[in-house]
């Protein structure tokens, strides 16, 4: 609808952009770096961020990034993961039917693992989401999981992602143990006035805009909103452009986003 009136040639600020057109602020690339790095060496890490500050869009492109020649990728998101489902999920990717009980899961899950690793010379990146609802059990199973060879090597990359309140669980007594095996720890920040700035002109720029729409005090009122949180600023320009096209508005100003904030957004 609006992209018509704004002559897009595609629509801005959705979530399905291809992870090479996304806007790479630096904190983006130095984590991307350390991921790449931690795959490289199998080794244990964790991303965490508040809610909307791009952590599932950072472990796309982290995906697409790595060489699949060179590593497979296994992906889990459940808020209700437990060891069981944990291994069942994993050999299911692996092309394979789980052993019922856990034990002999996990062993079966180290086998196809190493077999993987020898016939295919692929090595095995697992990232588990939504990592800030895990129970100490699940936790506790990531610890034994990475037991391997008498702790002499990790038979995979392992990265969990969640909401900030995952790593402030870790540094709990409790999870002490889990917390000492953690070898790179990354916390995405919320993006800065100019880095709003950037971000709103990356994603006008890939849907093909030939001329700025927002104005300088509309990205000062969007900042203010979103508090530089990337889902936010999606959700307050994508607004802001149904308003100024059903307007008969070319360019977005403070004004205008000031009435979609009050009228739509809170």
């Amino acid at each position: 609808m609006f992209e018509t009136f704004y002559e897009l040639s595609k629509t801005p600020f959705s979530r399905d952009i291809a992870t090479d057109q996304l806007y790479s602020s630096i904190m983006l690339e130095e984590t991307l770096g350390r991921l790449e790095y931690a795959a490289q060496r199998q080794l244990f890490a964790v991303i965490t961020g508040d809610c909307g500050t791009g952590k599932t869009t950072i472990i796309r492109k982290f995906k697409d990034y790595l060489d699949s020649s060179q590593y497979l990728v296994m992906y889990l998101a459940d808020s209700q993961l437990t060891p069981r489902h944990f291994y069942k999920g994993m050999l299911e990717q692996l092309g394979c039917e789980a052993k019922f009980y856990r034990g002999d899961a996990k062993r079966q899950l180290h086998r196809e693992i190493e077999l993987m690793r020898a016939m295919h010379n692929l090595q095995p990146v697992v990232i588990v989401d939504e990592a800030h609802l895990l129970d100490k059990e699940m936790l506790e199973e990531v610890r034994f999981l990475l037991n391997f060879k008498m702790d002499a090597e990790s038979p995979m990359t392992l990265i969990l992602v969640g909401q900030s309140e995952l790593w402030d669980k870790l540094q709990l007594q409790a999870y002490a143990a889990i917390k000492q095996r953690i070898d790179l720890q990354c916390k995405l920040p919320h993006l800065d006035r100019s880095q709003v700035g950037e971000y709103i002109e990356r994603h006008l720029t890939y849907a093909g805009a030939n001329h700025d729409i927002f104005t300088d005090t509309a990205i000062d009122e969007i900042y203010k909103f979103s508090s530089g949180t990337a889902r936010l600023i999606n959700k307050v320009c994508t607004h802001c452009l149904l308003f100024g096209s059903q307007n008969g508005k070319k360019i977005i100003d403070d004004h205008m986003v000031k009435l979609v904030i009050q009228g739509e957004l809170t």
